[in-house]
């Protein structure tokens, strides 16, 4: 973190480390209930001066508690979906190793214009599950096909490719988590958003270690994201599973437009 003097140097850095902390409880709290806490540290982490590169990693790195945090919050909606959350967090770590590996080969603009289309995707997605829902159902009733307990080949397909972009970047991967299997899988909300917190924890657990043996950290700010963001995740677990599947898509919909905005304006701002 940058300095100008002895004296102004411990002053901006108590007030650089007071703002990551904060970011961090923010963005786990966020990240439990919908997704995209990574639009609050990571423009944090640049505003102390950290390198684009250094700062995604620091907080992928730093995120991993928060995700792990969240997740023991929804334990009770995780409840009899052992064999889906394996299989599905099997696809995550392949997808999650692998945007790691793209993050620290591809140019960073790599993935800047195509984010802001999968976020908007995933929020129409959104929206119109419930509507999805029924017409696949009715579908299912007409053919006699039975809804695949963990979506099929096309939701496999869906999060490699989410948790590829998780690996790389980890903006909203969580709405397009939801999107996805609010779709493909027949079951509610609330236990498809702890399906997610798993999801997200198993990315950016794989992208961080393997960040940790060949990326470049700020230990300063991955600490301090990592308590704030445990912090912030008990408290997403604790107000989002009381939120009604209504409220929690408006809201997924609202920090969703936000992300998109966020987005475009590091593009072409």
């Amino acid at each position: 973190m940058h300095s100008a003097s002895i004296v102004e140097a411990y002053t901006v850095t108590i007030w650089e480390m007071l703002a990551v902390f904060v970011a961090g409880i923010s963005a786990g709290t966020i990240n439990t209930i919908v997704g995209s806490g990574t639009l609050i540290t990571f423009p944090v982490l640049l505003a102390t001066g950290l390198p684009p590169v250094t700062a995604t990693v620091s907080n992928a790195l730093g995120l991993v508690s928060g995700s792990i945090s969240g997740a023991i919050g929804y334990r009770a909606e995780l409840a009899g979906q052992r064999r889906r959350v394996l299989r599905l967090s099997l696809i995550a770590a392949v997808g999650g190793i692998t945007g790691a590996v793209l993050l620290l080969t591809l140019p960073p603009t790599a993935f800047e214009t195509i984010v802001p289309v999968l976020v908007a995707l995933a929020l129409v997605l959104v929206v119109l599950q419930p509507r999805i829902a029924r017409a696949v159902q009715r579908r299912r009733e007409r053919t006699g096909s039975p809804a695949h307990p963990d979506g099929g080949p096309l939701l496999l397909v869906g999060l490699l490719l989410a948790s590829v972009y998780g690996g790389y970047f980890t903006a909203a991967q969580g709405i397009v988590y939801i999107a996805l299997m609010g779709m493909l899988i027949n079951d509610t909300l609330q236990r498809l958003n702890a399906v997610k917190n798993v999801l997200a924890a198993v990315v950016n657990s794989i992208a961080a270690l393997f960040f940790v043996f060949v990326a470049e950290l700020d230990w300063t700010a991955v600490v301090l994201i990592a308590v704030g963001s445990a912090i912030g995740g008990q408290i997403g677990a604790t107000y989002g599973r009381r939120l009604s599947p209504s409220v929690l898509r408006i809201l997924i919909v609202v920090v969703g437009t936000f992300a998109i905005a966020q987005l475009l304006f590091r593009r072409f701002g």
